[in-house]
């Protein structure tokens, strides 16, 4: 299988080779119910939570313009929670996307690297407020760190992001979003100008398991054009020896994407080390 392909290759590259052992020692250890663990999942779906987390996401989609080409993207997202007083917490959020990609703009050939780290700061309560709402903002950059000019947009770029939710039993519901202007420079054809919006609700069962349903949407200002892909994705949280994880699979359909983009279905795997407090 093509997603099994580029696990081999990221394992050759010794990119993630911990992660996919731990996700195979998962696959040896009996499946159990940790009332315990429903807490700490409850926690993993909100994106201001008080925990350490870093999940490594894989993501595959095809489709992409005139040859049908296909991508394989893995996303490592390391959550950092730090305290700065008795009412604020600051939550630091990385994505830092590791591509191997074929003929994404025709019959463009093979790419394989690192892309573009978005990286997210959050101001949020220590506290919900009196209507149980959790929330936090700050500035969201734009890092032009792709290894390749076809891995990303060759700017620096910077503007707001929020987050929104509410977490009744055993629902967790809201939404993150940002927005992010770049600089008019590079080899990009022009300034980035786009919107981020996902929408998103869980539910966790008593034994850990987290049934999620989002769209990960995005709007090119300057292009007018949106990519909406809508995830269903179902996790467990369990543990091996002391070390708390998570692991998820699902799938996802592109409701609309531009000319070039992916189209019909797509799918993802999800592994997170999970380091509570």
């Amino acid at each position: 299988m093509p997603f099994v392909r580029f696990l081999k290759f990221c394992v050759r590259q010794r990119v993630f080779a911990g992660a996919v052992g731990g996700a195979i020692m998962l696959m040896q250890v009996p499946a159990f119910a940790q009332n315990d663990n429903s807490d700490l999942a409850k926690q993993l779906a909100n994106p201001v939570a008080n925990l350490i987390s870093v999940p490594f996401q894989g993501n595959y989609d095809s489709g992409y313009g005139s040859a049908d080409g296909e991508k394989y993207l893995i996303n490592v997202q390391p959550v950092m929670p730090m305290r700065l007083n008795d009412d604020w917490n600051l939550i630091s959020r990385t994505i830092l996307p590791l591509v191997h990609q074929n003929d994404i703009n025709g019959n463009s050939g093979t790419d394989t690297g690192i892309g573009d780290t978005v990286q997210s700061f959050f101001f949020s309560p220590v506290e919900p407020t009196e209507s149980g709402l959790i929330w936090g903002v700050g500035p969201a950059l734009l890092l032009p760190t792709a290894s390749e000019s076809s891995l990303g947009v060759d700017q620096w770029g910077a503007g707001p992001t929020a987050v929104g939710l509410f977490a009744d039993g055993p629902w967790t519901y809201g939404m993150l979003t940002n927005h992010i202007w770049g600089a008019d420079a590079g080899s990009a054809a022009s300034a980035t100008n786009a919107s981020f919006f996902q929408p998103f609700i869980n539910y966790t069962t008593p034994n850990a398991w987290t049934f999620a349903l989002n769209t990960e949407s995005t709007y090119n200002w300057t292009a007018e054009q949106w990519s909406v892909p809508v995830n269903g994705i179902v996790s467990k949280l369990t543990s091996i020896g002391d070390q708390k994880i998570s692991v998820g699979a699902g799938v996802r359909y592109w409701v609309d994407s531009p000319d070039t983009g992916p189209d019909g279905w797509g799918a993802r795997l999800i592994l997170t080390f999970l380091f509570p407090k």
